[in-house]
């Protein structure tokens, strides 16, 4: 480490009431998503801190989407560091200085049951700060701006520019948030050279990408008839039944034989796989049941599939088992809609970002980081495949096993230890002055 790196080290230490203190506010402020709550106000925290912080701070609806409404406007923060170096326009030519973008999402998934604490109380306890989204992921964006807060007290001029962004809806999708920057140009491949999204992807590895996902939905069409004579109908949830069962025998075996050269944590993620992700028939549950036998059924499926399989193999093995049934079965009638398709990206593991950020944590962490990928999809697929950035990386801290989950929780040390190592990389990508 340089004496420079040193000082801006103990800097953070320095700021570690300030930085647990920012990561409690963000907490704080459930934007639960569905159905996208408080959007605004965790934009609007942002970006204060960011203008506090000697920020150019501008706000960016997802205007024109279908989500982006009245009652849950969907608002993205993006800020770009003050005295930094000339630099062009949003639309200019390729930067003749490096430019670094921290990106991190504000939108949480609903709290669920099994809490022992408040999920939006932000509790410290124990060296851990509590809550929903404490890990996935705003101790993430609390470390990235105040790592880069840690250089700007230490005196330390980066010779390169810095861009933070907080955006929304990345747990449905990121398509009113990264991917709406992406394609407007705010993360692109001519302005923007480096991006780390501050995902928990545990604090001593360097996540490079992500599998692949194909969300379809499958209906199967019955014949309604009273429920004392089933003969006279034809059960559409039957018939689903018969699809799952086939996915069952005939899918699940080929799946499992299959293998990803990715570095995928947990390694049984190095498999693709397929969840039923909901299923509904005949009546709703809730409400007062009569006699029948359903007529429609419909589920929705999770199909994760590896960066070695072509899209169009994987539809076609979803479509084949659907003819194959219809094929032995005259009453199986059915319609399929794909809903999402996400491919999978990988950053290459020589680049110098990832080189630099695996570095980075060696010096701060002592030990050798370990690069892998994600088994669930992140907004990297936007900055890469919409925004034609070729290094991004994830890196935050958090335990990847406590996202979603009750009692979800983020260590102090790991935010603390997170925000060196992202301090000590922007230093070496950038430079200093």
């Amino acid at each position: 480490m340089s004496a420079a790196e040193q000082r801006v080290l103990e800097c953070v230490e320095s700021m570690a009431d300030e930085i647990v203190a920012f990561a409690q506010e963000l907490v704080a402020i459930p934007t639960v998503n569905p159905p996208g709550e408080n959007y605004r106000a965790c934009a609007e925290l942002i970006g204060a801190r960011l203008a506090a912080f000697d920020y150019q701070v501008a706000y960016v609806a997802a205007e024109g989407l279908a989500e982006h409404t009245a009652r849950y406007p969907r608002i993205n923060v993006i800020g770009e560091l003050r005295k930094a170096p000339a630099r062009p326009g949003l639309h200019g030519p390729r930067l003749h200085v490096p430019r670094l973008h921290f990106n991190g999402h504000f939108d949480v998934v609903p709290a669920g049951e099994g809490w022992t604490v408040d999920p939006f109380a932000a509790l410290v306890h124990d060296g851990k700060l509590f809550g929903r989204g404490s890990t996935d992921q705003k101790a993430g964006i609390a470390a990235s701006i105040f790592a880069i807060e840690a250089i700007r007290r230490a005196g330390v001029r980066l010779a390169g520019a810095v861009e933070q962004s907080g955006t929304v809806d990345e747990e449905s999708g990121g398509f009113a948030g990264m991917a709406y920057l992406a394609e407007r140009g705010y993360v692109s491949r001519e302005r923007t050279s480096f991006v780390i999204i501050t995902e928990p992807l545990n604090v001593d590895r360097v996540c490079l990408g992500h599998r692949g996902v194909y969300w379809f939905e499958v209906a199967t069409l019955g014949r309604a008839a009273h429920g004392s004579m089933p003969f006279l109908g034809i059960s559409a949830i039957g018939k689903m039944a018969d699809f799952i069962s086939a996915i069952e025998r005939e899918l699940q075996p080929a799946l499992r034989a299959r293998a990803t050269a990715m570095p995928v944590e947990p390694p049984a993620a190095r498999h693709p796989s397929i969840n039923i992700n909901s299923i509904s028939g005949g009546q709703p549950a809730a409400g007062f049941q009569t006699p029948c036998v359903a007529d429609r059924c419909e589920a929705i499926f999770d199909r994760r599939f590896l960066i070695e399989e072509p899209l169009d193999q994987v539809r076609e093995e979803i479509r084949a088992i659907l003819r194959d049934i219809a094929a032995r079965d005259g009453d199986f009638r059915y319609e399929i809609k794909d809903l999402m398709t996400v491919h999978p990206v990988e950053t290459d593991a020589g680049s110098q970002l990832v080189t630099v950020m695996a570095g980075a944590i060696r010096g701060v962490l002592g030990s050798e980081p370990p690069l892998i990928a994600s088994p669930g999809t992140y907004d990297q697929k936007h900055v890469m495949r919409l925004g034609h950035v070729d290094q991004c990386i994830a890196y935050g801290p958090g335990i990847l096993n406590m996202a979603h989950q009750p009692d979800e929780y983020c260590r102090i040390d790991h935010l603390l230890d997170a925000a060196k190592a992202m301090a000590i990389a922007a230093m070496r990508l950038l430079g200093t002055q």
